[in-house]
């Protein structure tokens, strides 16, 4: 009946499956949950547009992916800056002169600097043995304790002494007065949100939602020649080698009855005795005007059954555990695996459609 059964109606399966139908292919996606987008779904509320699954700002240095996003939307210049606060100080982020000036009242990068290479000299640390003193060993004291120490705790639910210092290769330090998060060319925010884009994308192409592949898994199996699966890798093998982990995320909605609740998208709160790690104000991603806001407070979580998956934990133990599940995909001429969950990697949105713009090119060879 279809030349692809693309399992997950994300941006990942989406971006394939519009491909693949302009060089002629028929698709059907289906998706277990409400609707389409995966979790760059936004719902709009009273003109805000909700980004349901955390904040999602688009940036890339990649002008291809950039090109090929913009056939689908109109994107503002959002510049992505957020704010940390900690015990009711505020610092930019990342780290930069503005940041270093709050902390240490100093107005030079060779001040900054003096004062960062002190702090490491100071603590002595030549081989790492943890996250702690791989971060101060980066950027001293002063900017662990108050800017990464609590907050990298709710990411991971363990005490920074607990975490391998391989989870924070650098922390990037920068000596200008510059709040741009992203060191990326382009950047910005879909106007009007991202569900329109992955409904541009989808257009004219068979979609059922609200359909577990699994309920019916012979039927899906053998209703297309292919299938594309973004959903967890292990879960398509039953869990044959046993269950890769994740980190999870709660989230938790408040409409208030204010025009400005925080004055940026984007808050991080540092400390740890705060449970959680951000307060997202989604008006401010494209500037709408209205008499109200909607807010989102994200909170780490232990990752169980049932629960979204987040985060791949890409430690030792759970990167062999993909490379068997992958070896079962090598061998497979009928599946093929793509996006987080498929990949077990954590991606950014450009890096998403750059791998499925790619897969479209191995796949449109064969057919």
């Amino acid at each position: 009946m279809y030349d692809f059964l693309v399992v997950g109606a994300g941006l990942f399966g989406s971006v394939f499956a519009h491909e693949m139908t302009k060089k002629g292919c028929k698709c059907l996606v289906i998706d277990k949950r409400s609707h389409i987008g995966g979790n760059i779904y936004t719902e709009e509320y009273k003109g805000i547009n909700v980004h349901k699954y955390g904040a999602h700002i688009f940036h890339t240095s990649n002008k291809k992916v950039w090109e090929y996003i913009n056939q689908f939307a109109e994107f503002n210049r959002y510049t992505n800056s957020p704010v940390a606060r900690y015990k009711n100080e505020l610092y930019n982020l990342p780290f930069n002169m503005n940041t270093f000036n709050k902390l240490w009242g100093v107005i030079t990068p060779q001040e900054a600097k003096e004062v960062i290479n002190r702090q490491i000299k100071e603590a002595g640390i030549e081989s790492p043995t943890n996250l702690e003193e791989q971060a101060i060993s980066l950027v001293g004291k002063d900017i662990y304790e108050k800017l990464v120490k609590g907050y990298t705790e709710k990411q991971w639910g363990k005490k920074a002494t607990e975490l391998p210092s391989f989870i924070i290769k650098r922390l990037p330090v920068r000596f200008t007065y510059d709040n741009n998060y992203f060191n990326d060319s382009y950047q910005g925010i879909p106007i009007g949100g991202y569900t329109k884009i992955i409904e541009k994308m989808l257009d004219g192409i068979d979609v059922k939602l609200d359909t577990d592949f699994f309920s019916d898994r012979e039927y899906y199996e053998n209703i297309a020649d292919k299938i594309l699966f973004t959903g967890p890798i292990d879960e398509y093998y039953d869990y044959k080698f046993g269950r890769l982990e994740y980190r999870t995320l709660k989230f938790e909605n408040e409409v208030l009855g204010t025009d400005n609740y925080q004055g940026n998208a984007v808050v991080n709160y540092t400390e740890y005795e705060i449970p959680y790690t951000r307060i997202i104000e989604h008006k401010h991603f494209e500037n709408t005007s209205c008499d109200c806001t909607v807010i989102t407070r994200e909170y780490p979580a232990d990752w169980t059954d049932g629960a979204e998956p987040y985060y791949p934990i890409n430690d030792d133990k759970n990167n062999e555990l993909y490379e068997k599940y992958a070896g079962l995909a090598a061998e497979s001429s009928k599946v093929i695996f793509g996006g987080r969950l498929g990949m077990y990697k954590y991606y950014d949105m450009h890096n998403i459609i750059a791998e499925a713009l790619e897969l479209v090119e191995k796949e449109g060879l064969s057919h």
